[in-house]
């Protein structure tokens, strides 16, 4: 397996609780790549937007805004000599939220702002899409049992699935690779990680491919 000389920034998408943090790290472990993580624990709006989505959903979607511009900006600067760079999130995700969550005079705000922030960041050369059932992403949630989550609702789950596959589906941005995580752990198995690695760095991959895995027996 020849790892391609054009794929040198990856980033990992997915609904939460679907593993792409811990999927973007140890890629980066692998490759021995910087990598960029989302701060969402720093967003002191984000845990009464899981109380209250339509009181508090406009200020966690600006704090959110600017600061992964931020971050996207310290990547174009810092990172211009580094071989890899992985990433668990795209800037373009942000959008998926403002749909679902902004309407109104607060929705038209949010769309004079987001091309402004966008054009000049640097895209992804491969984008994987983790997907997941909705029964595994709350089992997931569940079993990290971070306080930030623990009001997160299956409904909002269930809309955040549906948006991110309607995005996804009509994504073309980058290439992309879906993974079907249904039937993986990649976190403790490594034969498991190893299939979506080599999927990654396969010659003869497409600008948009769908990884099905076997069944686990």
């Amino acid at each position: 397996m020849v790892e391609p000389s054009e794929v040198k920034y990856i980033a990992v998408e997915g609904v939460i609780g679907v593993g792409k943090t811990s999927l973007a790290k140890k890629i980066a472990e692998r490759l021995k790549a910087n990598i960029i993580l989302e701060q969402f624990e720093i967003n002191p709006f984000l845990e009464k937007f899981y109380l209250d989505r339509k009181r508090f959903a406009f200020q966690t979607q600006m704090f959110f805004l600017v600061n992964r511009f931020k971050q996207q900006q310290q990547l174009g600067q810092e990172n211009l000599f580094t071989e890899f760079l992985v990433s668990d999130y795209i800037f373009d995700k942000d959008r998926i939220f403002a749909y679902l969550n902004l309407s109104g005079e607060e929705l038209k705000l949010y769309e004079t702002m987001f091309p402004l922030l966008y054009r000049d960041l640097r895209k992804p050369d491969l984008v994987i899409y983790l997907q997941s059932s909705v029964d595994r992403l709350m089992h997931n949630i569940k079993k990290r049992n971070r306080r930030i989550e623990k009001n997160i609702s299956r409904s909002y789950i269930e809309e955040l699935s549906d948006a991110y596959n309607n995005y996804f589906f009509k994504y073309n941005t980058t290439p992309l690779l879906i993974v079907n995580t249904s039937q993986l752990d990649f976190v403790n198995r490594e034969k498991d990680f190893m299939e979506i690695y080599q999927q990654i760095f396969r010659e003869d991959r497409g600008v948009y491919e769908y990884f099905q895995p076997e069944i686990r027996g």
